[in-house]
C-alpha cells in the first residue's frame, strides 16, 4: 500500500510538472514582441499571398481564432495537447509539429543515450581507479583530468572539436547525420556514414560528461571505503576482486539518481552540439525554429525535450526502491 502511494505521488508530481512547463511555454511565447500570428501573417504577405487568404491559412495553422482572448487560446492549447496535437509548423509548410519532431527525435535520442553510457562507463572505471590510488601521483593526475574536463562547458568542447577536426585537419565529415549521397537503410555504407558523422558530436558529449562521472564516482567510492563492512571484509581475508564488487555495488546507489539527471543534461546540451555540428535532431530543430519564428515548432520541441527529462526522472524515482531496498522502508 505504501509503495502504491509512493508511485501515485511520483506520477502525480510528474503530471503537475508537465502541466507547469506547458503553461510556462505558452505564456512566454505569447508574451514575445510580435505575436506568432503577426509574424506568420507578415511572412505570407511578403510572399505575395492576399491578406484574406493569408489570414485563413494562419487560422488553420494555429487552430484558433486570432481574435479570441488569451485564456480561451490557452484552454484550447491544453485541450489539443491532451489529444497529442502540437499544432502545425510554419517553416515546414503546415506539416504537423508532431510529425516533424518524430522525424528528428531518433537522432538526438540515439546519440545522447550512447554518449551517456560511454561517459558513465568511462567515468565509473577511472573514478574507482582514482579512489583506490588516492594520495598517489597517478591518482591525483586522474582527479586533475576529471576536474579540468568537468570545468569546460559543453559548447566550448564542441567548438574546439569542430575547429580542430573539421577545419584545421578535416578528418571527420561535417553537417547532417549522414552523407546526402547515401541512401538511408540498413546497409553498410549508410551505417558507416552515420557513425563517421556521429564521432565528433559523440566525443563532445562524452568529454563533457566524463569529468562529472569520474569525480562523483571517486567521492562515492572513497566514502564507502571507510564503512564497517569493508573493514570486516578485509579482516575475513576475502579476495580483492570480491571486495571491489562490494564497494562498487554500494557506491553505485547515489550514482543512479545522478544518471537520470545526466540524461536530462544531455538532452539539453543537444541544442549546442547539434547546432555547432549542423546535425539533424531536436536541439537543432529548436534552434532553427527560434530563428524562423516558427512558434508552434518552438513550443512543441521545447515541450518534448522538457517532458523527456521529467519522464526519465520519474522512471528513476520508481526504480530506486528496487535497486535499494532500504528506500522501501
Amino acid at each position: 500500500m505504501a509503495l502504491a502511494r509512493y508511485i501515485a505521488a511520483k506520477l502525480l508530481a510528474g503530471i503537475v510538472m508537465i502541466w507547469a512547463v506547458a503553461t510556462f511555454t505558452f505564456f512566454i511565447v505569447h508574451s514575445l514582441p510580435g505575436s506568432p500570428v503577426d509574424a506568420a501573417l507578415a511572412q505570407k504577405l511578403a510572399a505575395g499571398i492576399p491578406y484574406e487568404e493569408a489570414q485563413q491559412q494562419i487560422q488553420a495553422i494555429y487552430n484558433f481564432v486570432p481574435t479570441d482572448s488569451l485564456w480561451s487560446q490557452y484552454r484550447d492549447y491544453l485541450w489539443r495537447l491532451l489529444h497529442g496535437d502540437l499544432g502545425q509548423s510554419i517553416s515546414y509548410g503546415g506539416v504537423p509539429v508532431r510529425s516533424v519532431i518524430l522525424d528528428n527525435a531518433p537522432w538526438t535520442l540515439s546519440l545522447a543515450v550512447v554518449a551517456l553510457l560511454i561517459s558513465f562507463a568511462l567515468g565509473l572505471g577511472v573514478g574507482v581507479l582514482a579512489a583506490m590510488k588516492r594520495n598517489t601521483a597517478s591518482g591525483n593526475g586522474l582527479t586533475l583530468s576529471g576536474s579540468f574536463l568537468h570545468g569546460i562547458p559543453t559548447f566550448i568542447t564542441a567548438t574546439l572539436l569542430f575547429f580542430i577536426f573539421t577545419t584545421k585537419w578535416p578528418v571527420f565529415p561535417y553537417g547532417d547525420a549522414y552523407d546526402i549521397n547515401v541512401t538511408p537503410g540498413f546497409s553498410g555504407p549508410f551505417i558507416a556514414s552515420v557513425i563517421s558523422h556521429a564521432i565528433l558530436p559523440l566525443a563532445a558529449y562524452v568529454i563533457s560528461g566524463y569529468g562529472a562521472w569520474m569525480l562523483v564516482t571517486k567521492s562515492s567510492v572513497v566514502s564507502v571505503l571507510g564503512d564497517d563492512f569493508v573493514v570486516a571484509a578485509e579482516l575475513r581475508g576475502i579476495t580483492t576482486g570480491r571486495k571491489m564488487r562490494y564497494i562498487v555495488r554500494n557506491a553505485m546507489l547515489p550514482l543512479f539518481t545522478i544518471l537520470a539527471l545526466s540524461a536530462g543534461y544531455l538532452f539539453g546540451g543537444s541544442l549546442f552540439i547539434e547546432t555547432i555540428f549542423n546535425r539533424q535532431g531536436l536541439g537543432a530543430l529548436q534552434f532553427n525554429s527560434i530563428g524562423a519564428r516558427d512558434y508552434p515548432l518552438m513550443m512543441g520541441s521545447f515541450l518534448v525535450l522538457t517532458v523527456s527529462v521529467i519522464l526519465v526522472n520519474i522512471i528513476a524515482d520508481l526504480l530506486y526502491p528496487i535497486i535499494d531496498p532500504r528506500v522501501r522502508r
